[in-house]
């Protein structure tokens, strides 16, 4: 007897399931991500990451909690320290890690030069993009035609073939580029639909878990929300990584969104290079810029991402509108944040920008959403609207209420010893921030204020 098949519709945003079309997805509200998918009514035997029939399964006792033991689990170090950092500390054992970002920005390109400079474990590389000699090519640029590793290249998009040659060739690592292009013979649907996408990924990570075999899915998401939908990867997935940058800048962040083995508030950076990604260790000395003067509507700011600061430009021009209705243009900064600050500067301070053109731009090409550096915002759009510098080897960092005060922020010590690292000499900062630590054995001045006009008083007086 024939299985009958019908036709169910999935979100590609979330994996939300439905028997009709709908517009906007009850589950995560998205507009027009359902896709038709066709389903057997009765599903046959569930596949498991070796093929085997779901149905018989090991009876499975439950265990106090007070008698699990707590061990330490071992780590896999990459060659890579800043993907390190991100991953807490390393690659776990048995762990699935989804690295996820726009086409082009880099992520085959930080994976592979990684795994190419393994030496003590063998690396399965599955490519469902590139062909053998396109990996070849790549390869060599990366390492400039010597390459010395355990790392093998299979192209192939069959879920089953794919774990034959793993089987066979039992690795210690096994990358898959990309998700999206896999797909299993058990399913009618084409590679990259919903179905497909969460079936693959969830036999990589039983097969993940039963051989304590880390796996690294690769996965392509675009502006407009990714085919496969990332928000069902997000939750198969031990850790989520999410590589960003701008195609028109040279750098790349790689930051963790989730991560069950460590922490989501690192980050890494990384300049692409033609020879591939370099690590940025230092970011600060990259994001400022070296100028021969001082200039009118600069100011640097002290931020923290995660738990790394760095110090970074905030740049600012102010001018009178043209047409008659002011433009507010921001670029790195939350344009609602910058319309508040405009109006704590014109309701607290006295200064009228209703009828001027302000354009904000955060150098480097990242996006800061550190409240800290509101102080930087407001100073760097006086300074233009006066057409007054701000001295040099001054930074500041405070985050601005609506009264006009500046409120404390989070581990000023660590943006004092940054500044203070880079050679600057006088740092503003909220009144208070720094009880309790020892500042005697900082070289930089502490100047510390309590409103916004009290910082203008000492940049522009």
């Amino acid at each position: 007897m024939a299985v009958k098949v019908k036709s169910m519709f999935y979100c590609s945003n979330c994996g939300a399931d439905s028997p009709k079309w709908v517009g906007k997805c009850p589950a995560c509200g998205e507009w027009n991500t359902y896709v038709e998918e066709k389903v057997a009514a009765k599903p046959a035997k569930t596949m498991t990451a070796f093929g085997e029939d779901d149905g018989a399964k090991k009876r499975i006792t439950p265990i106090k909690i007070s008698e699990i033991k707590s061990e330490n689990e071992p780590r896999i170090q990459l060659p890579s320290g800043e993907l390190n950092r991100v991953l807490g500390g390393g690659l776990v054992q048995g762990s699935i890690i989804l690295v996820g970002g726009e086409p082009g920005i880099g992520k085959s390109t930080l994976i592979l030069q990684n795994v190419l400079r393994i030496r003590s474990r063998k690396v399965l590389y599955v490519s469902g993009e590139e062909s053998q000699q396109q990996l070849k090519m790549r390869a060599d640029r990366i390492c400039g035609g010597k390459i010395d590793c355990e790392c093998y290249i299979v192209c192939d998009t069959s879920l089953e073939s794919i774990f034959t040659s793993i089987n066979n060739f039992k690795p210690d690592l096994v990358v898959v580029d990309s998700i999206q292009t896999i797909a299993s013979d058990m399913l009618d649907s084409s590679a990259g639909s919903v179905g497909q996408v969460r079936e693959c990924a969830a036999a990589l990570l039983k097969y993940a878990k039963q051989t304590n075999t880390p796996v690294i899915l690769i996965g392509h998401i675009n502006k407009e929300g990714s085919i496969a939908g990332p928000k069902v990867l997000e939750h198969i997935v031990d850790a989520v990584l999410q590589f960003e940058g701008d195609r028109h800048y040279m750098y790349r962040i790689l930051r963790g969104i989730k991560n069950r083995f460590g922490s989501t508030s690192e980050m890494g950076i990384y300049e692409m290079t033609h020879y591939g990604l370099r690590e940025v260790t230092n970011p600060s000395e990259m994001l400022l810029s070296h100028r021969e003067e001082n200039l009118s509507g600069v100011a640097i700011g002290v931020t923290l991402e995660g738990i790394r600061p760095f110090l970074i430009e905030a740049q600012s021009l102010v001018s009178t509108a043209a047409y008659g209705t002011a433009q507010r243009s921001v670029t790195g900064f939350d344009v609602k944040r910058m319309n508040m600050l405009l109006a704590v500067l014109e309701k607290r301070i006295g200064f009228k920008l209703a009828q001027k053109d302000v354009f904000l731009n955060i150098a480097g090409g990242l996006k800061v959403n550190d409240p800290a550096l509101d102080l930087a915002v407001i100073c760097s759009i006086l300074s233009s609207n006066v057409d007054m510098p701000i001295s040099e080897g001054v930074c500041m960092s405070g985050e601005v209420g609506l009264s006009g005060e500046i409120r404390q922020v989070t581990r000023i010590e660590q943006r004092i010893s940054e500044a203070e690292k880079l050679g600057f000499k006088t740092m503003i900062i909220p009144k208070h921030n720094v009880k309790g630590f020892d500042v005697t054995r900082m070289n930089i001045k502490l100047i510390e204020v309590a409103k916004v006009e009290e910082a203008f008083k000492y940049l522009f007086s």
